[in-house]
């Protein structure tokens, strides 16, 4: 699957652009504040119809404008294309796959599936438990069909419960809680499966990044793993009752990377840990290359940020080895390293929200 062309219209300073892409590597440079990031952004849009950088839509829309609108044509593997369309108002949003118009923004994540990697990105390790539980549901969903209906009926179970412990309606939360049982077990289930096929590719990927074979992935489930879901549930009956929400489960659930035994975000430098997030997001990358998925486009924002020359050369020999797309940007041609080697790449200047294919 490739992004081979895309058009915007009114994405932050990138008034109107028509762009076509290398099915390999794309490079963008510019400026800081010149548009690489927002057209990066508009790619992102057009696979998830929303933002990267804010919330609110109406802060994307270039100036004076009263909506964005962007459109692209997807190569997939069988050689076929299909078109995506979007347009985004503040209160009135317009998804069209091949011209037809569709309410679901998983359609749009199923057609073109991204992978972001962004200074933020870095924070994988080191913020809350959500990001990383939204790494993994990321995962989870390229790669079983059956676990966005699942995590639904799950989402559903529990604002019931929770509900219900607002009230302290006794008498009808064991239904409710085990319909949160069945389909939280069935979620921590798919996560771990996922995990552990996701453990040896993203050990072959730090060991060629940092040259280290001791990193360990370890999934918390969202409750104490000695004892089942829905014993958790039981024993903290007395709490959700006084707090009013559910304390355990799948909606809590995370995961843990050691190194040498130790935690990793407690033990390694700030360079390594980049370098460990990085060999983390790849990795899902790759996953779903080997199991023959649809690959993911791969955007890299700011790609020089905090990387030594030597392993942004390590990082772009891997890329330019994948099986994928790849659009990247970084403020000089030089922060890319060298490109001797790499193969039907692009590269194109930003300057005022401008995009110039070099």
């Amino acid at each position: 699957m490739a992004l081979l062309k895309l058009d915007i219209y009114a994405v932050r300073n990138i008034r109107k652009a028509s762009i076509s892409f290398s099915p390999t590597i794309n490079f963008f440079y510019g400026d800081n504040g010149s548009g690489k990031s927002a057209l990066l952004e508009a790619i992102f849009l057009l696979g998830r119809a929303r933002s990267f950088r804010t919330p609110l839509i109406k802060s994307v829309i270039s100036v004076d404008e009263k909506q964005l609108t962007i459109a692209g044509i997807i190569a997939k593997s069988n050689g076929n294309t299909l078109s995506l369309g979007l347009r985004l108002a503040d209160k009135a949003n317009v998804i069209q796959i091949n011209h037809r118009i569709t309410q679901k923004r998983s359609d749009l994540v199923y057609t073109l599936p991204l992978q972001l990697i962004h200074p933020k990105s870095y924070e994988l390790l080191d913020a809350s438990g959500q990001i990383r539980r939204e790494f993994l549901d990321w995962g989870v969903f390229n790669s079983n069909d059956s676990f966005l209906m699942v995590w639904r009926r799950f989402k559903k179970a529990l604002a019931y419960r929770n509900l219900l412990l607002k009230k302290s309606a006794l008498n009808q939360l064991n239904v409710w809680s085990d319909e949160l049982i069945a389909y939280g077990v069935e979620i921590a289930d798919f996560r771990e499966q996922y995990l552990n096929k996701l453990k040896p590719v993203f050990m072959a990927i730090s060991q060629q990044f940092l040259g280290i074979d001791s990193i360990e992935l370890k999934l918390l489930p969202g409750w104490e793993g000695a004892i089942s879901f829905s014993q958790a549930l039981t024993d903290d009956l007395a709490k959700d009752l006084r707090y009013g929400f559910t304390h355990s489960g799948p909606h809590r659930g995370d995961f843990q990377v050691f190194f040498d035994g130790r935690l990793a975000k407690n033990h390694v430098s700030r360079g390594q840990l980049k370098l460990i997030v990085m060999s983390l997001l790849l990795a899902q990358v790759q996953l779903l290359i080997n199991d023959g998925g649809n690959p993911p486009c791969v955007l890299i924002d700011d790609f020089a940020a905090e990387l030594d020359i030597k392993h942004r050369e390590k990082i772009l020999r891997y890329l330019a080895s994948m099986n994928c797309q790849v659009f990247m940007t970084a403020i000089e041609m030089a922060d890319f390293s060298s490109l001797n080697g790499i193969e039907n790449y692009k590269v194109f200047h930003v300057e005022h929200g401008n995009v110039t294919a070099v």
